[in-house]
């Protein structure tokens, strides 16, 4: 991942309403619910039986690189902290599914009204005619773009972009918006966007 697709996850993390669960036992709880969930929606229609307590614990193992054995130890209490990269894992599939909803509401209404803010501490260099440059230099900007900004960076991180095709939607936001104004200055000013120090995003 890399600077705005982390920026993006943040945003995304921030926009729930509850926290997380902080327990091991409350993190394991809620995927073995979604496995289940997720379990359901795959047999409407169908004649196949529910999974078992064994196989949901299973598929809720592949998610994070355990056994099924030690997703019932978690949830049995036997074992009582996932630590290391087991517990990094639970996190973030935990983060990944939860509020599903309430994130999906968050996203629509940044693309569709809201939009986007941006604060960054970055290289940004200029092209404004023909030949003339101006040497890029760092700068701290915090701005906020339109909606349409944010459609485009959620459906391009939907649709596997690259960093460089998100760091491109973001360099033409700050571009048109920022530096030039939404079209009422600096004409023909073309924007370059490198050595991204930091970025954050929220919406």
């Amino acid at each position: 991942m890399g600077h705005i697709d982390d920026a993006l996850a943040r945003a995304e993390r921030e926009t729930a309403t509850r926290p997380l669960p902080a327990t091991t036992y409350g993190q394991v709880q809620h995927l073995l619910k979604q496995a289940e969930i997720a379990d359901r929606r795959a047999r409407r229609g169908t004649d196949l039986k529910p999974a078992s307590r064994t196989e949901l614990a299973r598929r809720v193992g592949a998610q994070i690189g355990v056994s099924g054995r030690t997703v019932e130890r978690y949830r049995d209490k036997k074992i009582k902290t996932a630590t290391g990269e087991h517990g990094r894992r639970l996190q973030a599939a935990v983060e990944k599914t939860w509020q599903p909803k309430v994130k999906e509401a968050a996203r629509a209404r940044a693309a569709t009204q809201s939009g986007i803010t941006v604060e960054t501490r970055a290289r940004f260099g200029f092209t404004a005619a023909p030949g003339s440059t101006d040497d890029g230099r760092i700068r701290l900007i915090t701005h906020h773009l339109p909606a349409t900004y944010a459609d485009r960076l959620f459906q391009a991180r939907e649709t596997g972009a690259t960093e460089e095709d998100l760091k491109n939607i973001v360099a033409l936001g700050l571009q048109e918006q920022y530096f030039k104004d939404n079209g009422r200055r600096a004409q023909g000013l073309t924007v370059e966007f490198t050595n991204i120090d930091y970025l954050d995003l929220n919406y």
